[in-house]
């Protein structure tokens, strides 16, 4: 049987629905560790469905370290004025800034990055790899690499700072399905007195 402590707990980390998170306990007999994991795959499956509906709405979210030599602007789009004023969505937003003021991230996506340093980055890491791999193994050990260094450049691909267990993709993806409505990072920009 599950609780009502049990479904608040699991709302109160995941931001979802009280039946969603009802039904995802019940589906996962009350493990809260399978019930998120649940919940992650459920919005991914719900961020396919809304991704062709058309953005009217969002909001600029600006974030200003303590120092005051590091800041950063968002623009969050969403569908509606209706989740652009909602304060979670805000918050979400300023989450979204906090993290590129902390990371300093060149790209939004992976199909941003410039088919040019790409193919450095390849050429680069390919002297990384053990040549005395067989050439499938060495293939996934580049491909691995690669990886690892578009997560420092890619946002959508980096760890948030405020929970390692998310990339800023599923934090996003998490947002569709708790406000029901195609959201995503419109554009970014960071400021560093630092040269």
């Amino acid at each position: 049987m599950i609780t009502m402590d049990q479904i608040k707990e699991l709302r109160d980390v995941t931001g979802v629905s009280v039946m969603q998170c009802k039904k995802a306990l019940e589906e996962a007999n009350g493990d809260q560790e399978k019930a998120i994991l649940l919940l992650r795959k459920i919005s991914g499956d719900v961020a396919s469905k809304k991704a062709e509906r058309n953005l009217g709405s969002g909001t600029v979210a600006s974030y200003v370290h303590g120092n005051h030599g590091v800041g950063s602007m968002v623009i969050l789009s969403c569908e509606t004025d209706f989740v652009a004023k909602n304060e979670d969505f805000r918050a979400l937003a300023y989450n979204i800034a906090m993290h590129i003021a902390a990371t300093n991230p060149t790209y939004l996506k992976r199909e941003d990055v410039p088919e040019e340093e790409m193919a450095l980055v390849r050429d680069t890491l390919m002297e990384e790899v053990p040549k005395d791999k067989p050439a499938p193994m060495r293939e996934k050990i580049l491909e691995g690499k690669i990886s690892d260094y578009l997560k420092s450049k890619v946002l959508l691909e980096q760890q948030y700072i405020k929970d390692e267990n998310l990339t800023i993709n599923d934090l996003v993806k998490n947002g569709i399905q708790k406000f029901g409505e195609r959201t995503e990072i419109a554009k970014f920009v960071r400021f560093s007195v630092a040269r």
